[in-house]
């Protein structure tokens, strides 16, 4: 190929910036027209593969979601009318636009365009590629030559392809929809398609926010109540799980096998079935209270008073939570070295000085992060109080929330049953706010972080 050498001998500087810069005028055309370059090149099968794709990406946008992005400032201003069939005489409706769809449609329309960018990206490269090699005297790889490639050093784009694109498709895409529904009035007011909704900025931030109103209020309280209620159901679970396993690995306890394989059996019993039933059980009229009123004792209001609801779902969780975390923590304690102990003794620790010095940090340092999962499924732990109370008793007080409704579950309520899907988006933001907040400094703050190597 005449024209100068091309100096880069490291293939990572074959990007996409060197190829815009230093690229031939075939690298430059390719920039307008994805794979000319290629085709020019002798790639013909992959140069026609990036054409058509561009070709495929602009018709998808121009001839499907064009229509919808330039009504996306508005969502919409046609409202579905009534008119009278001049045919028929009689009443129908026309459709007019749906918000709803617009709003979808522009964000996979707008998705679907910048993959394509990010394609027609990788074809300007791979011109760029070609021509390095054409100018080291080396021809440029073959179709075949490059799906071998993927399944060989290229492995890992092959693999991570498919997931990447479904990634994009089923979480990217539905929470950048959810995250952009908070901005606007979409509630149960606006329904589509018989009514519109449009962008109102951060007016749903302001009234979550507004702690004299209602909305305000009740998200103060009920995040209250999700904190607290994170903080009991995993270190209560935490305490109580380590306490059974340190009484099951003690030395003299005999048949060892037979009471881990009970709380095995117990985690084999789906919880939802074990919320269920012991929301029968609890019941104003289930059978402890019939059993408390037939020994001459006052029923008590398990899921009706608000403090006791709150207490009993605490304790009920812990039926469920501490044998998952006996089998972890029983693991961690057959493997402390033995030795560790041997020199303790030796030094005249008891064995209260034993576990605080030797068993609770060892424990702690390997099961941090598994903490803080806990913790962060605990707030967003929907099973648990869904099943058990609902979210009830209800309050007059709070807006659409119980009195023990986590944020997840009230979230679920606005957009389920009351339809303010403008509301829930807030939640759903602010609780991942929330979440990740705590996970990131939590973690950044345990030793498990500090010291990677301390028992390794």
């Amino acid at each position: 190929m005449a024209g100068k050498k091309i100096k880069y001998t490291d293939k990572n500087d074959i990007t996409t910036k060197n190829a815009l810069v230093h690229g031939d005028w075939r690298t430059k055309v390719t920039v307008l027209i994805s794979g000319f370059g290629n085709l020019v090149n002798g790639q013909i099968i992959k140069g026609l593969m990036f054409l058509a794709y561009q070709a495929l990406t602009w018709f998808i946008f121009l001839s499907f979601g064009l229509q919808y992005v330039k009504d996306l400032s508005t969502l919409g201003t046609a409202v579905m009318r009534s008119e009278i069939d001049p045919v028929f005489q009689i009443e129908v409706n026309v459709p007019g636009d749906n918000s709803l769809q617009i709003l979808l449609y522009s964000i996979f329309a707008i998705a679907i365009l910048v993959i394509g960018q990010f394609i027609h990206m990788a074809a300007v490269k791979s011109s760029y590629t070609a021509q390095v090699d054409i100018s080291r005297n080396r021809r440029p790889t073959s179709f075949m030559q490059d799906i071998r490639n993927l399944f060989d050093k290229n492995m890992h784009t092959s693999m991570l392809g498919l997931p990447a694109i479904g990634v994009i498709a089923f979480t990217v895409v539905p929470i950048f929809f959810m995250v952009l529904l908070a901005f606007t009035n979409f509630d149960r007011e606006h329904q589509p398609p018989g009514n519109l909704f449009t962008w109102v900025g951060l007016e749903n931030f302001n009234n979550v926010f507004n702690m004299g109103g209602i909305m305000g209020n009740t998200f103060m309280r009920v995040l209250g109540w999700t904190l607290i209620w994170a903080v009991f159901a995993t270190f209560l679970n935490y305490v109580f799980g380590m306490v059974v396993a340190l009484m099951i690995n003690k030395a003299g306890i005999r048949f060892k096998s037979l009471w881990r394989t009970c709380f095995v059996i117990s985690i084999a019993v789906p919880a939802f079935v074990t919320l269920l039933f012991m929301r029968q059980l609890l019941d104003e009229f289930g059978p402890v209270n019939t059993i408390l009123q037939n020994v001459g004792l006052s029923s008590v209001k398990f899921l009706r008073d608000p403090l006791i609801a709150r207490i009993t779902v605490i304790i009920v969780n812990l039926w469920i939570g501490i044998p998952y975390t006996m089998l972890i923590t029983s693991g961690i304690l057959m493997n402390i070295p033995a030795d560790l102990y041997e020199a303790a003794r030796i030094d005249g620790a008891g064995p209260v000085r034993q576990f605080r010095s030797i068993t609770l940090p060892y424990m702690l340092i390997i099961t941090a992060p598994y903490l803080i999962t806990q913790f962060i499924g605990n707030i967003n732990n929907f099973n648990a109080i869904f099943f058990l109370t609902a979210g009830g008793p209800s309050a007059t007080d709070y807006y659409n929330a119980g009195k023990t409704d986590l944020l997840v579950t009230w979230l679920y309520k606005l957009t389920v049953t009351y339809g303010d899907f403008n509301l829930a988006s807030v939640i759903g933001i602010l609780t991942f706010i929330v979440s990740a907040f705590i996970a990131l400094i939590t973690f950044n703050i345990t030793a498990s972080s500090k010291k990677e190597e301390t028992f390794k």
